[in-house]
């Protein structure tokens, strides 16, 4: 009776599991939206409502340091364990649902674009608590993969198994997978297949009953039998652009192409932030800028860029660097031959009281007094322009890309030194703020535009 209820329009050619909502339906060819969901959020298992905005926003700048000389690490393939390094997955801030297997198990995962490997915990799930962080979080017992009708094995003789650094074979010719990454964490398990599902974003299809949902069958990933470390979700999603990440595995399921980008809403507002992919991945607001990405190791997932020069009003300041756009660490950090002038140009133009920065990552920081110190204090801040090179194109950053209450009465400067420990510059999620960044990875390009990002998601109700 529920499949007479309902009509189908084929689009993309991506059926929805009748399981799900009881008949049959597509998503529209635009793409999807899937809900972007800070791990300070309301919505977040990590919520820690002991904490004030302003403490979740110092502990936000404490994990940046650690996710930055991860990446650096990672970028500079430094792996303890002889394979290609990645970031630390549990230092990133934003989270995805998906759904997985037939019938669905609706699952929480970090979102990490600076690695490849999606992967879940798997039931009879082992967790060797090495780590506080990994006592807190516990064992998630969330797939059970024999009451999945669709869940496979990935063989050793198969080209998907040779395709994945560091498997080898189980006594069943099974393909075993271990996943470390730069602190030590690591998951180990059996590659494996199942059906992906992923839910629109409410109102992304205009006149339809139902929330719509797009299946991606096949999806090879990482069926984690033990973790170690710090994983605190359900599993990993990497965003990055290897063989064995979302966006590839989206792209060769569906026509929706290796596109995504995301619109980060500020986090002092409450509002969701949107993840688009396919067609909806496509920036097209006034003012967007692009520039080229670049791959210094083809074996690194991260998304880099060339930054050219930096500019404050009339004084411009240049160092050629190559830069990480990374969603995952809050604080921007710049070589010094570009902060240093920029913490100059501000303190010369900003009069406002200088005070002690509340912990050491932050270089500059300003008291402000009173309910409107914070509304005046802006009006002194100026815009700072990243020159991007390749196509000679600019992003600029507004005062509240730059400048942030971490304390109440305490504004600082949210970018902190490239230093010989952390040797990569990388524009945080602080200045990506109120900007539609949509990746390309066909074109190889990355694209900023401004935008009003608290209504990127249209059911938002999460609070950061």
């Amino acid at each position: 009776m529920a499949g007479a209820r309902c009509y189908a329009l084929l689009v993309v050619g991506v059926v929805l599991t009748a399981q799900l909502c009881g008949c049959t339906a597509y998503v529209g060819g635009d793409g999807f939206t899937v809900e972007f969901i800070h791990r300070d959020s309301v919505q977040s298992p990590f919520h820690d409502p002991s904490l004030t905005s302003h403490g979740r926003l110092l502990a936000a700048v404490r994990r940046s340091t650690a996710r930055a000389s991860a990446l650096a690490r990672s970028y500079a393939g430094d792996s303890p364990h002889g394979t290609v390094s990645e970031v630390v997955p549990g230092q990133s801030e934003y989270l995805m649902y998906v759904n997985v297997g037939t019938p669905a198990t609706r699952v929480l995962a970090i979102v990490d674009t600076g690695s490849n490997l999606v992967w879940f915990k798997c039931a009879n799930v082992r967790t060797a608590a090495t780590t506080p962080a990994a006592i807190a979080g516990g064992a998630s017992l969330v797939f059970n993969p024999s009451s999945s009708s669709t869940f496979g094995r990935v063989y050793c003789q198969s080209s998907t198994c040779h395709k994945l650094p560091g498997t080898s074979c189980d006594a069943s010719s099974r393909c075993k997978y271990a996943q470390s990454y730069t602190d030590g964490s690591k998951t180990t398990g059996l590659l494996s297949t199942e059906s992906f599902i992923f839910d629109d974003a409410p109102g992304g299809c205009v006149g339809c009953r139902q929330r719509p949902q797009l299946l991606v069958p096949n999806f090879s990933f990482g069926c984690s039998t033990a973790t170690a470390g710090t994983f605190r979700a359900d599993g990993v999603v990497g965003l990055g652009s290897g063989d064995f990440s979302l966006i590839t595995q989206i792209a060769a399921g569906t026509s929706l192409g290796r596109r995504f980008s995301y619109c980060l809403a500020p986090y002092y507002v409450n509002a969701s932030s949107a993840l688009n992919f396919g067609a909806r991945a496509a920036v097209t607001e006034p003012g967007a800028a692009t520039t080229a990405l670049i791959r210094p190791d083809p074996r690194q997932p991260h998304y880099t860029i060339v930054l050219e020069s930096v500019r404050i009003g009339n004084a411009r300041f240049e160092h050629l660097s190559n830069t990480i756009v990374d969603s995952g660490t809050t604080l921007t950090f710049l070589d010094k031959a570009l902060l240093d002038p920029i913490v100059e140009e501000m303190t010369r133009r900003i009069r406002f009281p200088r005070k002690r920065p509340p912990n050491r990552q932050l270089q500059l920081c300003y008291s402000v007094i009173g309910p409107s110190g914070k509304f005046y204090f802006y009006k002194f801040v100026p815009d700072v322009t990243l020159n991007l090179a390749v196509f000679a194109e600019a992003v600029t950053l507004k005062p509240y890309n730059t400048f942030v209450e971490v304390q109440i009465g305490t504004m600082c400067l949210m970018m902190a030194p490239v230093t010989p420990q952390q040797p990569v510059a990388i524009i945080g999620n602080i200045a990506q703020q109120n900007f539609h960044v949509g990746y390309d990875l066909d074109k190889s390009t990355v694209t900023f535009a401004p935008a009003d990002c608290a209504r990127s998601y249209r059911s938002s109700s999460a609070s950061v």
